[in-house]
């Protein structure tokens, strides 16, 4: 399968100090809990599918789910597949950018005008203060045994369902090199001008991917880069589309399949820094279509979705990457306990977003998904 960016395959989620080591030990606080650490309290669902499916559409058929990305058609290859599937519920499946996501849903909790009944969001800190909170429905959908630990809540308040990876890409003919391009590289005045970029301080995935290259390869780096004529936007999906769209031959912090070279190059060089994530959905515990739901989690981590991921990672331990891949959480280099604790560490984040606003401008323009209210989906 060709490499794709995240919108070509989803339409088919207090030092004072200015040195990278001082941002790097706030950054990363705690460790995280033991990969063997095992699920307790709650059986896992033992309906089928269609058994699920069948009592949904006694519960009313309807499905409002609220999903992280970048543009409003981002997951209609989802929805037409769930569509397929399951043709008599009326699916609801609204993308915005996750921090606009999370902060709808808290309002609308503080209203009482709650409109999802599903969350799916990059915004991994949101999940464990909902569950203190007691705003999640602690659920084990079936095969919750098989995913990663740290890809899911003990007690099943939220699971990831998403394998994703940011990293940068390339054009493969356009480099021609036989050496595969490093992060490092970026900086070569050759690139200058051909590079497109997502705004790091937009984004808090692309933002983590670009404090472990300054933390790997110093403000410096840094510097240079924003010597590139680096056009950015708003957006991951922007550098992918800049990229496959021949405008640039560079496409830095996006998603990609790292399973062929052909059109595209997605890095994930050993000894280089990407960062990858299990994305978290989680049930609300006021939803009003709750085994619409419980059908649409049981779904999303079946072994047929999980088979069918357009970049051959899978968040289940039981299902096996296309030759050339390892599982995600075995690439050192993928950061995959890093990025849950820089998300947690919201003074860090920041202090982050402003120092890179000071090499590459303040963001500029329209969210891509556009200006969608309060109550989308209602």
């Amino acid at each position: 399968m060709s490499s794709f960016s995240r919108r070509h395959v989803l339409a088919t989620g207090a030092g004072a100090a200015l040195g990278v080591g001082a941002f790097g030990a706030a950054a990363t606080p705690a460790a995280a809990s033991p990969a063997g650490s095992r699920s307790t309290g709650g059986r896992e669902e033992t309906r089928t599918l269609d058994e699920l499916y069948r009592a949904a559409l006694a519960e009313g058929g309807k499905l409002v789910v609220y999903a992280g990305g970048d543009t409003p058609t981002q997951q209609d290859g989802t929805k037409a597949a769930f569509k397929a599937r399951f043709p008599d519920i009326d699916l609801t499946l609204i993308v915005d950018y996750s921090k606009y996501q999370d902060v709808r849903v808290d309002n609308q909790f503080a209203t009482g005008t709650l409109v999802p009944d599903v969350v799916q969001l990059q915004t991994l800190q949101d999940f464990d203060r909902w569950k203190g909170q007691g705003r999640l429905l602690c659920y084990k959908p079936a095969g919750f045994s098989k995913v990663y630990d740290r890809f899911k809540d003990p007690q099943g308040a939220w699971v990831a369902t998403t394998a994703l990876a940011f990293s940068f890409m390339y054009n493969t003919a356009a480099v021609g090199s036989k050496t595969p391009l490093t992060p490092r590289d970026l900086v070569d005045p050759k690139w200058k001008g051909k590079i497109a970029s997502a705004y790091p301080h937009d984004d808090d995935a692309v933002l983590y991917l670009f404090t472990l290259y300054a933390q790997k390869y110093g403000w410096d780096w840094v510097a240079k880069f924003a010597a590139q004529d680096v056009r950015f936007a708003r957006g991951s999906n922007t550098p992918g589309d800049a990229v496959f769209g021949g405008q640039k031959v560079i496409g830095v912090g996006t998603a990609g399949s790292a399973v062929s070279t052909s059109p595209v190059t997605f890095a994930i060089g050993a000894g280089h820094p990407f960062m990858a994530w299990g994305q978290r959905v989680a049930i609300l515990k006021q939803a009003k279509n709750s085994t619409a739901a419980k059908l649409f989690l049981n779904w999303q981590l079946s072994k047929e979705m999980q088979n069918a991921s357009f970049n051959g990672w899978s968040v289940r331990t039981d299902i096996t990457p296309p030759a050339g891949l390892k599982p995600m959480w075995e690439y050192p280099d993928a950061h995959v306990d890093g990025f849950p604790r820089f998300m947690s560490d919201r003074a860090a984040v920041e202090r982050w977003k402003q120092t890179f606003a000071l090499y590459f401008g303040e963001v500029k323009g329209d969210p891509t998904p556009g200006v969608l209210g309060l109550h989308p989906g209602a």
